[in-house]
């Protein structure tokens, strides 16, 4: 039996220069399923997605979405793209097992909690209050520097990742610290600042964006204060939970995130096209 892809639409090219087409999996002919296949919005023309892959039930665990899988890849790369990406529910354990087997690496995971309705306590001689416009000046280059390192440690070009770290930095950010729906704080343990913490509202949640202990204070529970800072900021902007991103390979973080409760919703996974 030979396993294809049938395009059902024409080449949609979007305004901000993706593009993307709607893929049937055909066997022999037959529809068994369909494959929705992109380009990057965030990495641009030459990174593909592939935001949606579905086999029919009575045709799955035949190896119909391993070759539809690789039949895409061939499409992406007829488009001049040199990476492919997914986004990979948690609870598809079969679809991240097919992404492996075929090459795909995790490289971060959206985690979530749901808060509790009453704002948890931070440990004593500790303190969360709002980051300052000098405080801002000094975190924003870092925090670019910080955020464009997690992305090039983990296969995205210099150049990319320094412009996405610009981009979203300047475009979530453009009042400072004082942007409506940012919350940017300061951790202090008896009156020194210990970390950072950049918690926002995103789809009617809480999005923690970036949090870190100064390199001096690590390994004191400052983290968890953090993080409990957080919690006790989205209950009170009424947020029912809060969700964030940890990059793989990043033991500590996704310890203590686990340790607090948060479980993982998504896993993000990419294969270079060589």
């Amino acid at each position: 039996m030979t396993t294809t892809l049938r395009p059902i639409e024409p080449l949609q090219r979007a305004a901000d220069g993706t593009r993307s087409r709607r893929f049937q999996v055909c066997v022999n002919s037959r529809p068994v399923g369909d494959i929705h296949l992109g380009t990057s919005p965030t990495f641009g023309a030459e990174v593909a997605l592939i935001t949606d892959l579905r086999i029919e039930e009575p045709d799955r665990r035949r190896g119909r979405g391993t070759v539809a899988a690789l039949a895409a890849e061939e499409v992406a790369r007829g488009w001049g793209c040199r990476r492919i990406e997914a986004a990979v529910p948690a609870e598809a354990r079969t679809a991240l097992g097919l992404a492996t087997a075929l090459g795909y690496v995790v490289r971060n995971r959206l985690m979530a909690k749901t808060v509790g309705a009453g704002a948890p306590a931070l440990p004593a001689g500790s303190r969360s209050r709002p980051m300052t416009q000098a405080e801002f000046a000094l975190w924003t280059v870092h925090a670019k520097e910080e955020y464009a390192q997690s992305w090039i440690s983990r296969g995205v070009p210099e150049s990319e990742a320094r412009a996405k770290a610009d981009k979203d930095h300047d475009q979530m950010l453009p009042d400072g610290p004082d942007t409506e729906g940012m919350l940017l704080s300061v951790l202090e343990h008896e009156g020194t600042p210990v970390g950072t913490l950049w918690l926002a509202a995103r789809d009617g949640l809480g999005f923690v964006y970036d949090v870190e202990t100064e390199e001096a204070h690590r390994g004191r529970g400052h983290g968890r204060s953090l993080m409990l800072a957080a919690e006790a900021q989205a209950v009170e902007a009424g947020w029912p939970a809060i969700r964030l991103n940890v990059f793989a390979g990043n033991g500590p973080a996704e310890r203590l995130y686990a340790s607090l409760g948060y479980e993982t919703i998504t896993h993000h996974v990419f294969k270079e096209l060589l």
